[in-house]
């Protein structure tokens, strides 16, 4: 019995000097907040240009004979886009996002003096590669009849895309972007890095100021779990929102 109140009490100075002393805890809070901020406008980006890059490459290969056989601007163009798609998406994936990162920091945008704007850029531009794939899988699952009951409305080829086909994927595509979400508020735990205080880092200054791993990495790690199972919960509800107005 003494000995686990000797524990306790071990604990409870280790948690003071951790998180209380010189008001450490709130490197903890900035860095939370930072990491929600990077990953918030990171995926903004990644779903807009994604969204772009998916339209070019499926319009491409669900048209590309159409296209071929008309010729023409229009076929040049959209072969032309589509490489240019294929070559991004194949680059940024190939490529660690850490390299990124370090690429856009020291090279890119060498002269911006805000860091985590510099984050947002480098995950919002890599998530975008991956949202891209997602929804062009997705673009790809919805039959074609469903582009001519578009056109049968009088829409054009961009009216059904934003009108009809788009809602659907968002539908079929949700739990595979909670994924890409999830996977991306992780990714950003390497934004120490380049020095931007993300909650990893300020989990690894407390440890570098206390000499104490323990307590400020499981803070970090208790911290992003439950991020994460809010965020599951989050897109659960909007899933059967979803489901329930398809009814």
């Amino acid at each position: 019995m003494e000995a686990l109140k000797l524990w306790f009490l071990d604990l409870k100075d280790t948690f003071v000097l951790c998180f209380i002393n010189d008001n450490r805890w709130e490197w903890l809070l900035e860095g939370f907040i930072n990491s929600i901020i990077i990953t918030a406008f990171a995926i903004i980006i990644g779903l807009l240009f994604g969204i772009i890059l998916a339209a070019i490459r499926s319009s491409y290969d669900k048209n590309e004979e159409t296209l071929k056989l008309r010729g023409g601007f229009g076929y040049v163009l959209l072969k032309v886009l589509n490489g240019i798609s294929k070559v991004y998406i194949t680059v940024i994936r190939g490529i660690p996002v850490v390299v990124q990162l370090m690429i856009w920091y020291f090279v890119l945008l060498v002269t911006q003096d805000n860091d985590v704007v510099i984050a947002i850029v480098a995950f919002g531009f890599n998530s975008a590669a991956y949202v891209a794939e997602i929804f062009r899988g997705g673009i790809m699952s919805v039959d074609n009849g469903q582009f001519e009951a578009g056109r049968s409305l009088g829409f054009n080829y961009l009216q059904t895309m934003i009108h009809i086909v788009i809602p659907q994927t968002v539908k079929a595509t949700l739990p595979t972007l909670l994924n890409e979400v999830i996977a991306l508020l992780k990714e950003t735990s390497v934004a120490g890095y380049v020095g931007i205080m993300d909650l990893t880092k300020a989990g690894d200054l407390i440890r570098g100021r206390t000499f104490e791993a323990f307590m400020p990495l499981i803070a970090v790690a208790i911290i992003y779990l439950l991020t994460v199972v809010v965020l599951t919960k989050v897109f659960s509800i909007i899933e059967r929102r979803l489901r329930h107005n398809e009814r």
